[in-house]
């Protein structure tokens, strides 16, 4: 495996240069590295004019970073351009790769994302891993990044970092699993158990879902609410393009808002928790059904076949949703509550029930709902992406590195 040459950081949170010509010098090769991945390919003029700095200056940054692998140079623009065609560029498809990693309830994932944001291996295991020991779980996680990492190198990448998502309380040093009820898991530091080369990011999983919706969606705002759920369900709050994280990062675990006090006890130690109605074995409990592999697809196939109990049962976690939503939406006034996770598979018999409750419920004009496009895949395409925006962000660490 080949040495990472980036260190992944806690998702959400740049790095802050220091205000040097050194540290500005980083600044303008992340600008540029942005302005190609976004806007590319791009002549090295049209670099220039989008941020502002001379094309002598973009010249030298784009040399360096050429040199370092993260740009390539594809030839002469496009003809009908008036004056001397320049050469474009665009962000290289060779070179770091960001590896991101989802432990799920009943499934384990791995992938690779290049620096354009394109996913170039991927790998799965299904399977139950509630109530496992970390250790073996873990192990089998690790051989599927290897297998991620082999086949990605197989075409010219190598691992930047590595970003975990779980589904869990995650501590301050985004490697400690502080609390993971549906995997009964407690005060883990993950660090050990993974490959030791890969530098670690481990994250809520709804936090990295919700970094994919920013970072991926079409027309996401900067300011909303993201909700996903398999067995639990999990919120982050987003404020102005930032994961909101908590003083002890811990911050957007709705499943665990009281939606009915009196109600059955919870994993958490709480009781009438809005994962015990709205999460995905409730549901299945509420209509009756037996949970299977494809919880989801289950329940959607009974749901448009006109089952009745499935779709009171769906009708019922929406209430549900809408009755925990309204207090969040009450509290943070955001732009948009976005659904991800199973929850998007379920939307159309989910969201009438979750959205007149919403209506009925809160202060000011009924907030937004949307559904996300990127579904269960998410967290795990937010943990590749967090690691792809750390080398974005800071690219002069990977030729520091070579």
């Amino acid at each position: 495996m080949s040495a990472p040459l980036h260190k992944a950081r806690p998702a959400g949170q740049g790095r802050v240069l220091p205000d040097t010509q050194q540290g500005m010098r980083r600044r303008n090769l992340s600008r540029v590295m942005h302005t190609v991945r976004d806007e590319g390919p791009l002549s090295r003029a049209a670099v220039a004019s989008r941020i502002g700095l001379t094309r002598a200056a973009v010249s030298t940054l784009v040399d360096e970073l050429i040199r370092t692998g993260l740009l390539e140079e594809l030839g002469p623009e496009r003809p009908g351009r008036v004056g001397r065609p320049g050469s474009a560029l665009a962000v290289s498809g060779r070179g770091p790769a960001g590896i991101g990693a989802e432990v799920g309830v009943d499934h384990l994932a791995v992938c690779a994302v290049d620096l354009r944001g394109e996913v170039r291996a991927r790998a799965v295991r299904h399977g139950a891993n509630r109530d496992r020991s970390p250790g073996p779980v873990l192990g089998e996680l690790t051989g599927l990044i290897h297998r991620v990492v082999a086949e990605a190198e197989g075409v010219g990448l190598w691992p930047a970092g590595l970003a975990v998502a779980v589904p869990g309380l995650v501590a301050r040093d985004a490697r400690t699993v502080v609390r993971a009820p549906n995997l009964g898991w407690l005060d883990t530091d993950l660090g050990p158990l993974l490959p030791e080369k890969l530098p670690l990011t481990v994250a809520n999983e709804a936090n990295f879902g919700a970094l994919a919706e920013l970072w991926l969606g079409e027309d996401t705002p900067r300011d909303f609410l993201h909700v996903s759920a398999e067995i639990g369900i999990g919120a982050a709050v987003v404020v102005d393009g930032r994961v909101l994280h908590g003083n002890r990062g811990f911050a957007g675990e709705l499943g665990h808002v009281p939606v009915w006090p009196d109600g059955p006890s919870c994993a958490c130690g709480g009781r009438g928790c809005l994962e015990q109605y709205a999460g995905e074995e409730a549901v299945l409990r509420a209509a009756g059904l037996e949970p299977g592999e494809d919880r989801v697809g289950l329940l959607a196939g009974r749901a448009e076949q006109g089952d009745a109990a499935v779709r009171r049962a769906l009708h019922d976690a929406g209430t549900a949703l809408g009755i925990a939503l309204t207090g969040a939406v009450n509290l943070l006034d955001p732009e948009n509550v976005v659904l991800g996770g199973a929850l998007s598979g379920l939307s159309p018999w989910l969201l009438p029930s979750l959205r007149s409750e919403l209506a009925r419920r809160t202060a000011g004009p009924p907030c937004p709902v949307s559904v996300s496009a990127l579904g269960p895949q998410g967290p795990l395409l937010g943990a590749a992406h967090s690691v792809v925006r750390g080398v974005l962000d800071d690219p002069a660490a990977v030729a520091e590195r070579t």
